[in-house]
């Protein structure tokens, strides 16, 4: 019996010189960024779950099996939608008659999504009337995933859907995404190679390198692995989930709470007290101490205690698990400094964090 709830996916796919070999379990709720490298088959994995590319193995989806060893249902029988990196709306249509494209074509009794909604979360009444060939980057991408989700689909499919866009464009359109992510009760697996995308929007993460997953779970406690595959990465750190609790006006900053203390990150405009945000802290931004130092520069102190040290994992580096509460960080050290702090599981530190930001 499958799981109502959790998307399950096994697949195995050969090519010349690449092959594919997961064997995933996904909840059925929220966003799931399929991270990695590009050609580590982010791409074809979302192909065999689509149906587009042949592959031997299984794949169930909140309880209903789409592919058996026995049977394999076709592309136009995968109640899913795909957005690409190329949006390809009709250019002789307006920006409505593309929306309701799909739509029109859902027999009404299976359709659950109006086109009311998907206007509202995606800003796209001011757009209706519009032509394709007068919107911006981020505009016909908001469309081609209004469009994708009038079709009422179980499983939504984005393809690294903000790759062709500017950096503007990107964070014009992330809080539309965030928006869809608070909405929606459909799955979406979104493929990217954005640290910062998938920061911002993710709930749960797979990592994939050379056709295989190397690390999955929940977002929070995956990014906060010593032994995660990124973790050496110049932007590899942890996410935390807190809420404004203060505006220093004069000095433009913001108090975030989380459980586990508090950190001060720069003000920004759209930020106000009660609000919930999620924040990233580098682990090159963390440093240890073994006392309190308030005579610095540095605003963010928080006592800790160390959880786990993964030593020499780079020659020189040694990474550092931390807990604040029940909150987890990383500092990444030299093999040097960790050895003169006689560091060790159990011990009482203080974290001096250099850099708190928004997630964006």
């Amino acid at each position: 019996m499958n799981p109502p709830d959790t998307i399950q996916a096994r697949f195995q796919c050969h090519f010349e010189q690449f092959a594919l070999d997961v064997d995933l379990n996904l909840p059925g709720s929220g966003i799931t960024a399929i991270f990695g490298h590009s050609g580590c088959g982010k791409t074809t994995l979302l192909r065999c779950i689509a149906g587009l590319q042949t592959a031997q193995g299984q794949l169930s989806v909140l309880g209903e099996p789409w592919q058996t060893p026995q049977e394999s249902w076709p592309v136009h029988r995968r109640p899913l939608a795909y957005v690409f990196q190329d949006t390809s709306l009709f250019p002789h249509l307006s920006v409505r008659k593309n929306l309701l494209y799909g739509y029109r074509r859902v027999p009404a009794e299976q359709r659950k999504i109006t086109p009311e909604q998907v206007y509202d979360w995606l800003g796209l009444t001011p757009l209706l009337t519009r032509m394709p060939a007068g919107l911006s980057g981020g505009e016909r991408q908001r469309v081609a995933i209004g469009r994708a989700l009038l079709t009422s689909p179980r499983l939504l499919l984005m393809d690294e859907p903000l790759s062709a866009l500017d950096q503007q464009s990107k964070q014009d359109i992330l809080p539309y995404l965030e928006r869809l992510r608070d909405s929606l009760a459909i799955p979406v697996l979104y493929v990217s190679h954005s640290t910062s995308e998938v920061a911002r929007l993710a709930d749960h993460i797979v990592m994939m390198d050379r056709g295989q997953v190397i690390a999955q779970g929940p977002l929070q406690e995956t990014l906060a692995r010593t032994d995660q595959p990124f973790r050496l990465e110049d932007d590899a750190g942890v996410i935390l989930n807190g809420e404004i609790a203060e505006v220093d006006v004069q000095w433009r900053l913001s108090k975030v709470v989380f459980n586990g203390g508090e950190l001060w990150l720069r003000h920004h405009d759209h930020l106000s007290t009660g609000m919930s945000v999620r924040v990233q802290v580098l682990a090159r931004d963390v440093s240890i101490a073994l006392h309190e130092h308030r005579g610095q520069s540095i605003q963010n102190l928080l006592p800790a205690t160390v959880d786990h040290i993964a030593r020499e994992v780079m020659p020189g580096i040694t990474l550092v698990r931390l807990l604040a509460g029940d909150t987890a960080f990383l500092a990444r050290l030299t093999s040097r400094s960790a050895h003169q702090l006689k560091l060790t599981p159990g011990l009482r530190v203080w974290l001096q964090i250099k850099s708190v930001a928004l997630a964006d």
